[in-house]
């Protein structure tokens, strides 16, 4: 087997769960081939350069090999090798997640309790109230 067509390929290479996904981010152009956006039915070959987004990440491959089967993640891993800029990249975003903060850190405090509430609502209405002063 020489070629296979991409949304296989990238199901067989364990980038996507299902065909129908890869299937559906390659519709979403998502995925370029050797700098062009694919379709799913674009045939893929060894030597050939697959950029793919999977989220946030965006990743850059060299084929390897093609097969049309899902084996194993090591068997997979066989089959496509990422750049070193890509991996630097990937790198570098996985830092600096891990750096950044934690949004829920941002609330000093929880939901108002009722009392909190009753003030909140007291303050609002005493400020905000449709009446004629």
């Amino acid at each position: 087997m020489n070629s296979l067509r991409i949304d296989k390929w990238l199901w067989a290479a364990r980038f996507f769960k299902t065909r129908s996904i890869a299937s559906e981010e390659i519709g979403k152009n998502r995925v370029q081939v050797n700098g062009q956006d694919a379709k799913a039915s674009r045939e893929v070959k060894a030597g050939d350069t697959v950029r793919l987004r999977q989220g946030a990440l965006e990743r850059t491959v060299r084929v390897l090999g093609v097969s049309g089967t899902r084996g194993p993640a090591p068997v997979a891993q066989l089959l496509y090798e990422e750049t070193p800029e890509s991996t630097e990249a990937r790198q570098k975003a996985t830092e600096q997640h891990r750096l950044s903060r934690e949004p829920a850190l941002s609330i000093e405090q929880g939901r108002p309790t009722k009392r909190d509430r009753r003030q909140i609502e007291r303050n609002w209405n005493d400020r905000w109230s449709a009446g004629i002063d």
